[in-house]
């Protein structure tokens, strides 16, 4: 038995009628070699020269390894790492068996970040598998998360109905965290309709757990991202009528969707019921906090009410707040806002002034291109360059590509309304060559815009107007038959004329479509286009459009301006806008008579283009 005592000798694996499952059983850590092994030392080779078994875990409890792996999975879903999360996750589990329901919850929440519903509604269906490891109300809120965000409605409703019948696996409760999930992915894309249908549906779960003003307070949020927002303060009068009171987070978002509706009046309104309540309860709770007063400059800012601004910054720093980078950056853009250069340069020396002793104050890159765009507007090109080059050394975070291409522009249209012409003309040709292209959405391609009063052009070239080129670097898309300022209807294709599909059509029916076309409308039962299906999405020949659409679609009004329906095709890289007539400014995107009438398309404006020939 002198074999037996030797160290990290592993003995030879058993034969296929011995072999056991490895998990849950915990085997000890030296196992005696099976009967009919040999027991001399001559069956046994080095240690070196033996293949290393494959390794199994001895016990099914999280280990620090899988722990690992849940951060790991964090980190990758944030850089969109997909693929690699799927590769790491499979060799996890050929080392350590079945993975825990932390890991894998983890792995659909990277899915979800990702886009990806498909992949995580695989990955829910295997945990939920006789080989799974098992799902619980995480796993099913990210999953109805997800089939909101991806405007799968139906799917999520039919799940939420096997866990109220109780044919869900595992027989789960319907609880409102469960609940929660779809309805903030419906509120967050402003989906008033269908949200109010889903708090009617399940009223009584969301109820009897006591969390109604935790419900009213998405509601309110979810009015914000609607097309009225005003909408909120309806909601803010069901909170009085049952007896509840608003708090910090339902007034500062009321506050932000009167702002988001041009009504300052009745911001300050709730700013000073915030103040009154505080003073009749003598309870700090309602307290205008950093965030109140953020809201309250922007809309002040958009309003050019210079006065208001100057007297809330004085309020902010008379009171016991606390003014943050994000305080103080509203004080800055709010004064650039309202034309006064000089107010602004004192809060920014401030700001300098302050993040020498605190580095939380540091302004990022956002508040010096705020800075240089009101001076390159004036022509201060020295202000411009001095302010790009403390950028690179005093700003926190960092600087993206996009950041740096604004600078660049900035540069640009500083120099060319200084009349520095060869200056504008050496940074447009290191951006281009940069970038191997420039785009005349950007800032600096409608700098060129303004010598020109043609408004047959879309695009003009001021830089190449004023420097005289001979050699034309940009070959501009010139569109001569359009109006900028026309109504998009006047060049839009009728919406029966662009055949959209029916959600509930399976893509194997039309699949020659996407031959023709890149981008197809995707209409409901009652006509209201619910989203767009494009060629490149097209994967599984026989899932239904439903799935494969993504929603809800980028619309306008038929009053829309044809140059800002431009704007959108080219900046936000749309293939197709929808456009819609709706007969009232206080109904949603989903109301009924919010039709779509046409639909406008990169096609459309191919054929009333002209390019310009490079000399």
């Amino acid at each position: 038995m002198h074999s037996l005592g030797l160290p990290f000798r592993a003995p030879p694996p058993p034969p296929p009628f011995l072999e056991v499952a490895p998990w849950p059983l915990n085997l000890p850590s030296r196992t005696l070699p099976p009967p009919h092994a040999s027991l001399s030392s001559s069956a046994y080779s080095p240690p070196r020269r033996l293949p290393k078994p494959p390794s199994k875990p001895t016990k099914p409890h999280p280990s620090p390894d899988l722990r690992r792996l849940t951060s790991r999975i964090v980190t990758l879903s944030r850089r969109r790492q997909l693929d690699q999360i799927f590769e790491e996750v499979e060799i996890a589990r050929r080392r350590y068996g079945r993975l825990n329901t932390i890991v894998m919850n983890a792995v659909m929440e990277a899915c979800i970040h990702c886009q990806d519903v498909g992949s995580a509604r695989r990955v829910f269906e295997e945990m939920s598998g006789p080989d799974g490891c098992g799902v619980d109300n995480v796993s099913f809120g990210i999953l109805l998360k997800g089939l909101g965000e991806a405007r799968r409605v139906d799917e999520a409703f039919q799940m939420l109905e096997s866990i109220d019948k109780g044919s869900a696996f595992g027989g789960l409760q319907l609880s409102a965290h469960v609940i929660y999930g779809l309805l903030n992915s419906l509120l967050e894309s402003g989906d008033i309709w269908r949200a109010n249908g889903l708090i009617a549906r399940y009223r009584f779960v969301l109820h009897e757990e006591g969390q109604s003003l935790l419900l009213y307070n998405l509601l309110i949020k979810g009015y914000t991202n609607s097309d009225f927002p005003l909408g909120a303060l309806a909601v803010r009068d069901e909170i009085l009528r049952q007896g509840l009171k608003p708090d910090k987070l339902t007034y500062n978002t009321l506050i932000f969707a009167c702002v988001k509706s041009g009504r300052i009046d009745a911001a300050v309104q709730l700013l000073a019921e915030m103040k009154e309540e505080t003073e009749k309860s003598s309870c700090c709770e309602l307290i205008p906090d950093a965030v109140t007063y953020t809201i309250l400059l922007k809309g002040f800012g958009n309003n050019k009410d210079l006065h208001s601004i100057i007297k809330t910054v004085e309020e902010m720093k008379t009171s016991d707040l606390f003014i943050d980078r994000t305080a103080y950056t509203a004080m800055v853009d709010a004064l650039l806002a309202c034309g006064s250069i000089k107010g602004a340069l004192c809060i920014f020396g401030e700001i300098v002034k302050r993040s020498g002793k605190d580095r939380n104050i540091r302004p990022k890159p956002h508040l010096y291109l705020s800075m240089m765009r009101a001076f390159a507007m004036r022509g201060n090109l020295d202000m411009v360059k001095r302010l790009n080059i403390r950028m690179w050394s005093d700003s926190v975070g960092s600087i993206s590509p996009l950041v740096q291409g604004e600078a660049d522009e900035l540069l640009m249209e500083a120099a060319i309304n200084d009349n520095q012409v060869d200056f504008a003309k050496d940074v447009l040709s290191k951006i281009i060559t940069r970038r191997q292209g420039f785009s005349w959405t950007s800032r600096g391609g409608m700098v060129f815009t303004t010598i020109f009063s043609i408004s047959d052009f879309v695009i003009a070239i001021k830089v190449e107007a004023l420097s005289g080129f001979t050699c034309s670097m940009l070959g501009p898309y010139i569109l001569p038959r359009v109006l900028v300022d026309d109504p998009v209807e006047k060049y839009m294709t009728a919406f029966d004329e662009a055949d959209p599909l029916p959600c509930s059509m399976t893509l194997n029916k039309v699949v020659m479509r996407f031959f023709k076309d890149s981008a197809v409308p995707v209409v409901d039962d009652w006509g209201s286009c619910v989203g767009i299906v494009y060629r490149n999405d097209c994967n599984e020949i026989d899932a239904p459009v439903s799935s494969v659409m993504r929603g809800p679609p980028p619309c306008v009004t038929t009053s829309t301006s044809i140059g800002r329906v431009i704007d959108l095709l080219l900046e936000r890289k749309y293939e197709i806008v929808v456009v819609v007539r709706s007969s009232s400014a206080y109904e949603t995107s989903y109301s009924s008579s919010s039709r779509p009438v046409g639909v406008v398309t990169l096609k459309n404006l191919f054929r009333l283009l002209r390019v310009t020939p490079k000399q």
